[in-house]
């Protein structure tokens, strides 16, 4: 009966959300909202990007979603054409999209994340002369909320303009964490301290736990007031006010409502005068989590976040004597550590093996010194002990960055199969049993399972390629028995972002691979490299081969770096690797455009053969027509320039006939590929097409039944897939 009404209760929460959608025929087209600001707004090099509660939808007949995140663009000299605050109401004219995210294997689900937080659409607001602010300040609650977190975050960085550590700071104070670096989070990552770096129930525990000794002390020195409540159901009462406030401030994440909600099973049982168990609390907060979203079990932190209490409570509870605290303090990071192991590999791939250490000097140095000096100097028009708490936050930091550059900080490997998780979970459970229970050394046997199981690699004479999902650009993998070989690395997103950092390596990652053999290059266009430098640092590349520059900055961490030309080839596990073009003579000609260097690369193999001819245009195909012409037929043909009006010409796609051609392409792209007359001449050959922005990452497999091609989204079905 718990199961068919939490099943139930979470069909009906996810059927409200999906039915407020932006109808397909509204994709594109300028439409005029009224609404609010109902977020920080979040600036970036390219512009500002926020939430916005639509009030009103102007243009007749156009149907817009409640809640909408557009982006503002700045404008030609990089400032914003207008200044946004949380909280104001504006006219807006926008255009918009269904949600739609990148869909890859082991990577982040956009449109599941939209999901949780009731985002329906997403857009940018068009230079427009009705663009104009109504209100300054709508009073409601939640956009007051948003103001008081703006005007904290405004405080702290006026106050610590020119300090590194004030991106950290804003987010313990107020759980923005895009004020966080990138290079930052890579430090807190590797170190296993990223729950820390935000609001974590540590932070609103102690805040909580201030509050109550301040109203028991002050509740007890009037004898009226304890003749009508106890001073410590009163303490209980404000320590849970204080906590939901600062909860409040925070954005309410999932580590916060687990607080809060535990808080007040604590606060709840002392004003009932019920024995509060603390794993009835904790399992009370889990319940009332779910009711309130059912849609937070889609959030890692949901899982990590209840999975971490449990354990501590699992090595705390119910133990025969009492330890000291610095023997209890590491039971808990070892339990923690080893607890959360089978789900950071599952979830993540990468488990930090320094995290006791670094947890041990981050928890106190954090918790009991810059929280609480980062509140207070918020707070009090007092800027030194914000500076103070930036000092301690540069000298934690420091301390996690020599812990991050240790050789073995970090444990990486591939994706575990879904059986060896929760067989490694029970064998955690088994492993911290209380001593005395015999055989607790079998929990190290359940782990092997999750540790030692190889991920899958082609047989000798078979290959793979899986054309990554990347948006507009391309990235695609190529596997042999033994080898691997990258090929592009996709556009970069932004300046602290881009394809290789949110999408190659974590691919990479999850299939086992731990170093590239090569790695092509294929021509200096943003789209094609620019997300390689985040796969050199990420990894080890034997070679780069590309038509960029010597001193092309894309390509500069390489190690050994060559020219891509007509005429190299080489043999990997029985699988033919030949380079087509460019012709050698083409570096010499200033008149040559980029696209036409493109390196041009034919895989063959005894079951089917492949060609990636990058963003070749007719010319570069006339070029291949002459001088191989025999070596131009393919199985399988990555779409020459995603599709676009200037290449796939009539005779190469006779000469090539494919019988699949996969589009990497990004969705509802501004340069509107692929082009319907190309999509007309695929379908006069009779080539079946599989796009990455209709089927995800595109999966190919050429082994002993020929070869096999399916997109990602059919494999990974999701009622909130936008189909």
């Amino acid at each position: 009966m718990w199961f068919a009404g939490g099943f139930l209760w979470a069909a009906i929460v996810a059927h409200v959300k999906l039915a407020d959608s932006l109808p397909a025929e509204w994709e594109g087209r300028d439409v005029s909202v009224r609404g609010v600001v109902a977020d920080l707004p979040q600036l970036t090099d390219r512009g500002a990007r926020f939430e916005f509660d639509v009030e009103q939808v102007r243009t007749p007949l156009a149907k817009v979603p409640a809640r909408i995140t557009v982006v503002w663009y700045a404008e030609g000299s990089g400032a914003l054409p207008v200044s946004l605050h949380a909280g104001e109401r504006w006219d807006l004219s926008v255009r918009l999209r269904r949600p739609h995210g990148l869909a890859n294997p082991n990577g982040f689900d956009f449109e599941a994340w939209l999901l949780e937080r009731g985002i329906r659409a997403t857009g940018y607001v068009r230079p427009d002369t009705s663009n104009r602010q109504l209100k300054s300040t709508v009073w409601r609650p939640a956009y007051l909320v948003e103001r008081t977190r703006e005007w904290l975050r405004d405080r702290i960085v006026s106050a610590l303009a020119d300090e590194p550590s004030a991106g950290v700071l804003i987010a313990l104070a107020i759980g923005d964490q895009q004020a966080i670096s990138r290079g930052e989070w890579t430090v807190f990552t590797r170190t296993g301290v990223n729950h820390l770096m935000s609001i974590s129930g540590l932070h609103i525990t102690m805040v909580s736990g201030v509050a109550f000794a301040i109203v028991l002390w002050f509740w007890r020195r009037f004898p009226a007031l304890v003749a009508r409540v106890a001073a410590v159901k009163a303490a209980a009462a404000g320590g849970l006010l204080v906590a939901c406030g600062y909860a409040l401030l925070t954005g309410f994440a999932v580590p916060a409502q687990r607080t809060v909600y535990m808080l007040a099973a604590v606060a709840a049982g002392l004003w009932l005068g019920l024995a509060s168990r603390p794993l009835a609390v904790l399992a009370l907060a889990l319940l009332v989590a779910t009711l309130a979203d059912p849609m937070c079990v889609l959030a890692p932190g949901f899982w990590l976040s209840f999975g971490a209490v449990a354990l501590i409570m699992y090595v705390t509870l119910g133990r025969i004597g009492q330890p000291a605290w610095f023997v209890n303090w590491g039971k808990v990071q070892w339990a923690v550590t080893i607890g959360l192991t089978p789900l950071l590999l599952a979830m993540f791939q990468q488990v930090s093996v320094v995290s006791p250490l670094a947890n041990a000097v981050a928890i106190p140095l954090v918790s009991l010194g810059v929280v609480p000096l980062t509140l207070i100097g918020v707070l009090l028009p007092v800027d030194w002990l914000l500076r103070l708490a930036a000092w301690l936050m540069s000298l934690c930091t420091a301390m996690l960055e020599w812990m991050s550059t240790l050789p073995a900080a970090v444990w990486q490997q591939h994706a575990p199969p879904w059986w060896s998780v929760p067989l490694a979970l029970l064998g955690a459970l088994w492993l911290l049993a209380p001593r005395g229970l015999p055989g607790r050394w079998l929990g190290v046997v359940a782990f092997l399972p999750l540790l030692l199981v190889r991920a899958s690699v082609p047989a000798p004479g078979e290959f793979w390629l899986d054309v990554l999902d990347v948006g507009q650009g391309l990235s695609a993998v190529v596997r042999t028995h033994g080898h691997t070989l990258l090929y592009d690395a996709g556009p970069a997103f932004s300046s602290d972002t881009d394809a290789g950092s949110r999408v190659v390596v974590p691919f990479l990652r999850a299939q086992g691979v731990k170093q590239l053999d090569g790695f092509v290059v294929t021509h200096d266009d943003s789209d094609h490299f620019g997300g390689a430098n985040s796969v050199l640092e990420a990894m080890p590349v034997g070679w780069v081969a590309t038509s960029l520059p010597s001193d092309a900055p894309s390509v500069a961490l390489a190690a050994r770096r060559i020219r891509c030309f007509s005429g190299q080839s080489w043999d990997w596990d029985g699988v033919r690797f030949t380079m087509l073009h460019p012709a050698w003579e083409s570096y010499n000609s200033p008149a040559s455009k980029d696209n036409a260097r493109s390196c041009v690369l034919k895989i063959d193999s005894a079951f089917g053969s492949l060609l990636l001819p990058a963003d070749i245009e007719q010319g570069s195909e006339m070029e291949l027509l002459r001088m191989h012409p025999e070596a131009l037929h393919a199985d399988v043909l990555v779409a020459p320039h995603h599709g676009s009006g200037t290449s796939s010409s009539i005779p190469f796609l006779a000469r090539v006939a494919p019988s699949l051609i996969v589009i990497p392409v990004g969705y509802r792209n501004r340069f509107g590929h692929p082009k319907p007359e190309v999509l007309a001449r695929y379908e006069a050959i009779g080539s079946r097409v599989l796009r990455s922005d209709r089927d995800g990452a595109v999966m190919l497999r050429f082994g002993a039944q020929g070869f096999l091609a399916e997109g990602y989204r059919a494999s990974y079905r999701r009622y909130w897939q936008d189909r």
